[in-house]
C-alpha cells in the first residue's frame, strides 16, 4: 500500500469516527459536541491518545487479551481517553467519568451498528 493510500485510509477513518462522535453527541449520552468540526478533531485526538495508551501498556508488558474482563478494561480505557480528549478539544464536553463511560459504550454500539449496516450492502 502506498503512503497516499494510508493517508486516505486514515482520513476516511477519521471522518467516520467524527460522524459517530457527532451522532453520539446528538443523542445526549454523556458527550456534548458543538458540531462536526470538533467531532472530527476529537476523533483524531482520541485515535492519537488511544495509540499512546496502547503503546505504553505494551511497553509495560500488559496485554488485554479477549473476554469479558478485557472488554471491561477496554471500556474503562476508552472512557479515560474520552475524558482526556474532552480536555483538549474545544467544542467537546464530557460529563464526568460516568458520562465518559456511557459515551464510550454508545460510541462502540453506534460504530458497531454502522459497521454492520455497511456490511449488509458491501
Amino acid at each position: 500500500m502506498t503512503v497516499i493510500g494510508v493517508i486516505i485510509g486514515i482520513l476516511i477513518g477519521a471522518l467516520f469516527s467524527g460522524l459517530i462522535i457527532w451522532i453520539v453527541g446528538r443523542l445526549g449520552l454523556g458527550l456534548e459536541v458543538s458540531g462536526f468540526g470538533p467531532a472530527f478533531i476529537a476523533a483524531i485526538v482520541i485515535a492519537v491518545v488511544s495509540w499512546v495508551v496502547t503503546w505504553l501498556l505494551g511497553l509495560l508488558g500488559l496485554t488485554l487479551g479477549v473476554g469479558l474482563l478485557a472488554a471491561i478494561v477496554h471500556l474503562v480505557i476508552a472512557a479515560i481517553v474520552l475524558m482526556i480528549a474532552g480536555n483538549f478539544v474545544k467544542g467537546l464536553e464530557v460529563k464526568g467519568f460516568t458520562g465518559a463511560l456511557v459515551g464510550a459504550i454508545a460510541l462502540a454500539v453506534v460504530a458497531w451498528l454502522i459497521s454492520w449496516l455497511l456490511g449488509l450492502f458491501l
